[in-house]
């Protein structure tokens, strides 16, 4: 059974008990879907992960808990009629202010866009639970059951303590040290940090778009001819879009989430987890090839020297001042342009027996920080996918759009 006090990253992503942080990943299907089966899918899919069977007891507000709860009721399924095309980022929209504080309710929920002939599928999370990697495995898994719903899912061990992440060293007298030593240095940090009066609103949108295959390859394979990773060409792409569109106020730097299991491999693929590690890229004078070619060996080098299990431990001491650094993120502007989450070739399958899994879309995600600029990116049948997502109080639609065309533009030109 689940009783464990959030991670420190885990309550950064939960904020509190009144404010919606929730991740929503769409598939587009076609061909009809049996009520019966979903419902038979989610309730092998929440016995599988002890975290959908959690709630979070909030009772202590400084120390937020997990707790498993043996008589949980399933994960809901809302069923909407679908009417458009555009229906599913509507409802993705809606779901982004969804809070999951209902007493015996787990913290996922489904939405069915149904029509006679065509579907979408939304997974709704908050994002204190999962990553990218998380809802994909998801998705995946509920795709893999609707399609035979006799498959077995095997279940795991959720752990209990970031202590079975770390070597033994990590409770010596030493490292206690170290930790009073950093948190001493946090707290100085933010005693001289200030926080503004400005905070985000609302007013979230997110703008979707997804290139044709022959765009795709035609990225894809001007990457591999100029030795850089499509990933580092994109965050230069859209680093220097802002540049060009937003001049001297921008920033030059994108904000680039890793995938912990790279480096933890006790955290499996199918595993629920919320953990993302970061590393901070920057432009600089030069070609759109020349800043790739430098972005590429800047995120190789850094994430060289990443010490993951590290950072986990660090985070672990800095529980007494999670709630400054919350303040500061919903108040601050940032040093940054941009987050951009690049998830790559999703792992699902893309041939099933009694359906046809149109597309996937990016997930969307709505952060409640002063600075909510984020880039998803992801890549289904050889179709990049991109959701840009920011607040107009913070970046105007029409600038948004502005930087999505340009950045378009880039990306179709010869390097």
């Amino acid at each position: 059974m689940i009783k464990r006090k959030l991670l420190m990253v885990e309550r950064i992503m939960y904020v509190d008990s009144t404010t919606p942080l929730n991740a929503v990943f769409t598939a587009k299907i076609k061909g009809e879907l049996s009520e019966a089966q979903i419902h038979t899918a989610l309730v092998k899919i929440q016995k599988k992960h002890a975290l959908l069977r959690a709630t979070i007891d909030n009772s202590n507000e400084k120390q937020p808990l997990f707790v498993e709860q043996k008589n949980i009721d399933s994960i809901p399924l809302r069923i909407i009629e679908r009417k458009t095309d555009q229906d599913w980022l509507t409802e993705s929209e809606k779901e982004w202010y969804r809070l999951f504080v209902e007493k015996n309710k787990p913290l996922a929920q489904l939405v069915w866009l149904k029509s006679d002939c065509v579907s979408e599928i939304l997974w709704v999370m908050p994002h204190c639970i999962c990553d990218g990697t998380t809802i994909a495995n998801l998705m995946r898994e509920f795709l893999c059951l609707l399609d035979d719903p006799s498959l077995s899912l095997e279940t795991y061990k959720p752990y209990q303590s970031i202590h079975e992440f770390l070597p033994v060293e990590y409770s010596s007298k030493n490292k206690k040290f170290k930790a009073e030593f950093y948190l001493g240095l946090a707290r100085l940090f933010f005693l001289i940090k200030r926080c503004s009066k400005k905070k985000a609103s609302d007013a979230n949108y997110a703008l979707h778009w997804k290139l044709d295959l022959q765009t795709t390859n035609q990225i894809i394979k001007k990457c591999k001819t100029n030795g850089i990773s499509v990933h580092t060409f994109i965050c230069a792409v859209f680093m220097q879009a802002f540049q060009q569109i937003q001049g001297k106020s921008a920033k030059g730097k994108v904000i680039s989430p890793v995938d912990i299991r790279h480096f933890i491999p006790e955290i499996k693929e199918d595993h629920v987890f919320a953990f993302a590690p970061t590393v901070e890229l920057t432009l600089k004078s030069g070609s759109l090839l020349e800043n790739a070619k430098r972005i590429k060996q800047d995120l190789l080098h850094k994430i060289n020297k990443m010490n993951v299990r590290e950072l986990l431990w660090v985070g672990e001491q800095m529980h007494p001042i999670v709630q400054k650094m919350i303040a500061i993120l919903r108040s601050a502007p940032g040093g940054h342009d941009i987050t951009l989450s690049n998830m790559g070739k999703l792992n699902i399958p893309d041939n099933f027996k009694n359906f046809e899994l149109e597309t996937l879309y990016s997930p969307t995600v709505a952060f409640p920080w002063l600075n909510p600029n984020t880039l998803i990116v992801s890549t289904f049948k050889n179709q990049m996918d991109f959701i840009l997502m920011s607040n107009a109080d913070f970046l105007t639609k029409d600038q948004a759009i502005a930087i999505k065309d340009q950045a378009t533009q880039l990306l179709n030109e010869p390097l």
